[in-house]
Parts: structure tokens; C-alpha cells; sequence
């Protein structure tokens, strides 16, 4: 299989939002680099360098959706962002590359990521195995960090878990970790409903996992806790399924949203959430209890 390479030109403002719209819209890798041969004009930002002038670099699956990706980077970062540079770049150029440098980290604090060739460096922590690919969510990316920050904090034993736009299946994974008795991952890709399920299996947790297409959660299911990684314009439209899927008094945390997009996605949600709001480089998650209605 052969990977794409999109190549945005990106000035020292656009860059990191660029490269964050990327992770977000399925890219397995970003990298931020030179456009020239100038010095750096800005310490970094976010641990990511910033020129003058940038290439910002997103890997995809050779068939992915270009015009599809673009229309999401554009709409989520309401940038004037040109047409992409597009390189064909063989498989094997990159997976020696990823084994090299991906390792074990602790995305928050007691929560591992440890590859699977790798053997998890703090046994007594929880580990989620977990190798680069496809799918959305190696826990590197801020919105997903904020995700399993949140996870960490519920009480999720004997609990049910929604996963909803679940890529890899890292939130539900961790979910089942931390004591969930059931998670459900949804996902409009079924290649990420294949990665998600075959790392539920890596971590032993696949008794307790069920991986589904959007139209195949039942209609009456509700979840103690639901938890929402995608782009903020799909959780407004979603805000009416997403409610009635939480239990009345059930979890819901919502990320994928810039920071400029959040009060959008709190009033899509307001009527039935109080939502507070957390914020990490230019992301945000919002998470709150959903009313008893009387």
C-alpha cells in the first residue's frame, strides 16, 4: 500500500492550526517544516517550530478523499488554504521510520501508549497497545489527551461507554480499562470499525467492545457516559442523537472543537447540558452532566 503525502503552504500564524486541522481530519502523521532555507523568527509554539514560511505535511492512505479532506481543513480552520502540494510516497518509506521513533508515553498522568513491539515501560500504570496506522488516535493529538484526561477522572466502574467517531478505539479502550463494563465504538469509516475492534482484541478488552456504523446503534441505546472526538460542525448537527444516547444524568464529553468554535457547540447542546470547558493548545473539550428532566 502507498501513502500520500498533502503539502500545505502555511505562513508562521497558520501553521499549528493547519497541522492540528490534519491530525483531525485522519492524517497518521504531521510535520511542520521550512518552505526555505530561512532562520526560525519565533520560539516554539506548542513544541511545534514556526518560520516564516512552512510546509505543513499530512501522511494519508493513498485513496483517501483529498477534495473531502480540504473541505474539512478549510471549514474547521476558516483559512483561505490553497490547494495542496500532493507526493505519492511508497509504504516502505515510512513504516521503518514510524518503528524508530514511536515509543511509549504517558499521555496523562497513569494512562500509557506503548506500541506493540515495545514492552510497556510501567507495568502498574494502565497501557493501552497501541500501534501507528489508519485510524484517528494514538493519543498524541491534544482533543483525544483531553479525552482520556477526562476518562481518567469518571467513575466508569460497572458503567456503559459511547464512543462515538471512535477512529482506533483509544477512548473506549481506556474506558474498558478504567473498569467500563461495556463501550460501544461508532464510526462512519469502517476501516477505522476494523482497527478499532483489532486493538480491542491487542488489549484484551474485545469481550467487552462492540465496534458499529452510525445507523447500526440501536435507536433507544443510552450509554452512563458518551464521549465525542470529531469536528465541532458534526457535533452540532449530531447534539440531538448525542443527548438522547446519554442517560439522564449520564457523562458527555465533546472534543474536536478550536477554540473559536466552542460556544457554537455549547449552545447546539445547551438544553440539555451545563458544559464546562478545558482547554489544550488551540483545542477544547467541553464535558458536563446531562439535566433530569422532571
Amino acid at each position: 500500500m502507498s501513502w500520500l503525502k498533502l503539502i500545505l503552504p502555511a505562513d508562521r500564524d497558520s501553521a499549528s492550526l493547519l497541522a492540528d486541522a490534519l491530525a483531525a481530519s485522519g492524517a497518521i502523521s504531521v510535520t511542520i517544516e521550512a518552505a526555505e532555507e530561512t532562520p526560525v523568527l519565533q520560539a516554539a509554539l506548542e513544541e511545534v517550530p514556526l518560520w516564516s514560511r512552512n510546509r505543513v505535511i499530512g501522511l494519508f492512505p493513498e485513496h483517501v478523499d483529498v477534495a473531502g479532506v480540504m473541505r474539512e481543513i478549510r471549514a474547521s480552520t476558516a483559512l483561505p488554504v490553497a490547494e495542496p502540494e500532493i507526493d505519492l510516497l511508497p509504504d516502505a518509506n515510512w513504516a521503518f521510520a514510524w518503528m524508530a521513533h514511536y515509543k511509549p508515553f504517558e499521555v496523562v498522568p497513569g494512562l500509557w501508549v506503548c506500541p506493540t513491539w515495545m514492552s510497556p515501560p510501567r507495568p502498574e500504570a494502565v497501557t493501552i497497545l497501541l500501534d501507528p496506522g489508519l485510524a484517528f488516535g494514538t493519543g498524541e493529538h491534544p482533543t483525544t489527551a483531553l479525552c482520556l484526561e477526562w476518562l481518567l477522572q469518571q467513575d466508569l466502574a460497572g458503567r456503559t461507554v459511547l464512543d462515538y467517531g471512535c477512529g482506533s478505539g483509544i477512548l473506549a479502550i481506556a474506558a474498558l480499562k478504567r473498569g467500563a463494563a461495556a463501550a460501544i465504538g461508532v464510526d462512519i469509516d469502517p476501516q477505522a470499525l476494523v482497527v478499532a475492534r483489532e486493538n480491542a482484541v491487542r488489549n484484551k478488552v474485545d469481550d467487552r467492545f462492540r465496534a458499529l456504523l452510525p445507523d447500526e446503534l440501536p435507536e433507544d441505546f443510552r450509554a452512563d457516559a458518551v464521549v465525542a472526538n470529531i469536528l465541532a460542525n458534526a457535533l452540532v448537527a449530531l447534539a440531538p442523537r448525542l443527548a438522547t444516547a446519554t442517560k439522564p444524568e449520564g457523562r458527555l464529553a465533546l472534543s474536536g472543537i478550536l477554540k473559536e468554535q466552542a460556544e457554537d457547540v455549547r449552545a447546539a447542546y445547551a438544553g440539555e447540558f451545563e458544559l464546562e470547558r478545558r482547554d489544550r493548545s488551540s483545542w477544547v473539550l467541553l464535558a458536563g452532566r446531562r439535566r433530569l428532566r422532571s
